[in-house]
């Protein structure tokens, strides 16, 4: 495991440090050619330097953030600010369906918006695929 997330995730109390590493298990298995480190403070996945999913400790939950997660579609992704994205938030480890996780991953190598540029385009969001 990436020695920083690992860091992240064993700062956790042991409920949610349960939930960082399954997710971090899947999304590795998943995601093989991704590169991951910790990015504004979270562990986050990036496909040729976009960011396609990431984790990070709420107040009361684990949210799984997806980049591109509303052109996914799908009713356990709940949409978050203006832009694509959406989350799942978890708070026990036996809440994660790895079969809607590993569908929502390969979405998000299928299905990701170019978030890499979004500052030189002043906030325009265009498709990639």
């Amino acid at each position: 495991m990436n020695k920083d997330i690992q860091a992240y995730n064993n700062k956790q109390l042991p409920e949610d440090t349960a939930i960082c590493n399954k997710l971090y298990d899947i999304i590795n298995q998943n995601l093989p050619d991704a590169e991951n480190k910790i990015w504004h403070a979270h562990p986050v996945w990036f496909l040729d330097g976009n960011p396609i999913v990431g984790y990070s400790k709420l107040k009361d939950a684990v949210r799984l953030l997806f980049w591109s997660g509303e052109s996914f579609e799908e009713e356990g992704l709940h949409k978050v600010g203006n832009f694509k994205s959406a989350d799942v938030r978890y708070t026990s480890a036996a809440q994660i369906n790895e079969e809607d996780l590993k569908r929502w991953l390969q979405k998000g190598i299928d299905i990701q918006w170019d978030y890499k540029n979004i500052v030189k385009r002043k906030g325009i969001l265009l498709r990639l695929r």
